[in-house]
């Protein structure tokens, strides 16, 4: 996952950025060059280049983590618990918008959903306040069409701190732009939900993610607005924090039995924390496929859990995943060996990297091999 934190869309309190002006293209513009761009950033991980630093987004996170560590005293010395248990049923929801909804449903379409779902996921989306999903989704592809080059938002080669939250204390670098501006969007532009919450995200947002969920603890059980104001600080924070870990630590620390020559790994502490994202070796290999894991188990996975339910309801569908021999194939020609019997390997090349389902770098093969389960009429 690649949230972004500070972007044009949140301009409350945060400098307003120019970025999104130069990322703007045409569906038709997008599809036509996305295959010409399938390749490896020309600078090189390390390169330098000019470190804008934006100070509004400093000062922000540091308020937001000193807000967050007094909300976490308050909660031991005088918030009531039922702040506690509604603050957990926010973060957890919020958790489920990005995870389910942006990550899953919108960035990599590995399963469709009806409007319903759409609209709920939409919502819990907003209570995140990672920006709008159009924006979310967009740098999300980039991340995994280039994954730890210039062009990933969040370069893990970078360092834990900059691809944790450091990226989002600098302007973007100039290759995420340029990239960024090439990556196909059509599917998002002409999805309703999406470009309603893009058009009030200013509106909808403070509402969502600050002034509802402060508001329910004071209203209800008669808690103070400062601890329900500091609860929903902690709950914010905590939440982002989590997230990140997808982008630092599940690309520094863990196995790749499925693809040892890229950066993202099997880290089992972020796929709890971050209700089953952790799975990031996989997910990379094979981002169509709706679990984002290879497990088919709920313990570490409560995202497809949720999904499942969904599914099983009517509201979700057409949800893609591989099956266990083409899994076991890839895994044993270019894993490391700990989980299958290792082949002869293959030099890792960004070009031909895929964001999902609907990639037009997608093999006519990995389309084939691609089951569907729930399959709509």
């Amino acid at each position: 996952m690649a949230p972004n934190l500070f972007g044009t869309s949140a301009t409350l309190y945060l400098e307003a950025s120019q970025q999104d002006v130069h990322q703007e293209k045409t569906a038709t513009e997008k599809a036509s060059t996305q295959k010409l761009i399938v390749q490896k950033s020309s600078s090189s991980p390390q390169s330098r280049y000019e470190w804008n630093i934006v100070w509004r987004n400093v000062i922000a996170f540091l308020y937001l983590h000193i807000g967050a560590l007094y909300g976490l005293y308050l909660f031991f010395v005088d918030t009531k618990l039922n702040t506690l248990l509604w603050m957990l049923f926010v973060g957890i929801s919020s958790a489920v918008g990005i995870t389910a909804g942006a990550h899953r449903l919108w960035a990599h379409r590995a399963y469709k959903a009806k409007w319903p779902l759409r609209l709920v996921l939409m919502l819990c989306q907003t209570v995140a306040f990672q920006n709008h999903i159009y924006e979310w989704v967009r740098d999300h592809r980039v991340h995994h069409k280039f994954t730890d080059t210039d062009a990933d938002p969040h370069n893990a080669q970078r360092g834990f701190f900059f691809s944790h939250m450091g990226w989002l204390l600098l302007r973007k670098h100039p290759d995420v732009i340029k990239k960024g501006a090439t990556v196909d969007m059509s599917d998002l532009e002409q999805d309703p939900i999406v470009v309603w919450q893009r058009r009030l995200y200013i509106i909808l947002m403070p509402i969502c993610s600050f002034v509802l969920p402060m508001w329910v603890p004071c209203y209800f059980w008669d808690e103070k607005p400062l601890n329900s104001w500091y609860s929903t600080m902690f709950r914010y924070t905590l939440s982002l924090n989590l997230t990140w870990l997808v982008n630092s630590a599940a690309h520094i620390w863990g196995m790749k039995p499925y693809d040892s020559t890229i950066g993202p790994t099997e880290n089992i502490s972020v796929a709890i924390c971050a209700i089953g994202e952790g799975w990031h070796n996989y997910h990379h290999v094979f981002p169509w496929d709706y679990k984002a894991a290879e497990l088919g188990n709920y313990r570490t996975n409560i995202t497809t859990a949720f999904i499942d339910l969904c599914a099983r309801i009517g509201w979700a569908y057409d949800m893609k995943t591989v099956p266990v021999e083409v899994v076991k194939k890839r895994a044993a020609r270019t894993g490391d060996g700990s989980k299958y019997q290792q082949g002869t390997g293959h030099a890792h090349s960004h070009e031909g990297a895929k964001w999902g389902w609907g990639d037009t770098d997608m093999e006519p093969e990995e389309i084939k091999e691609v089951e569907i389960i729930n399959k709509s009429d």
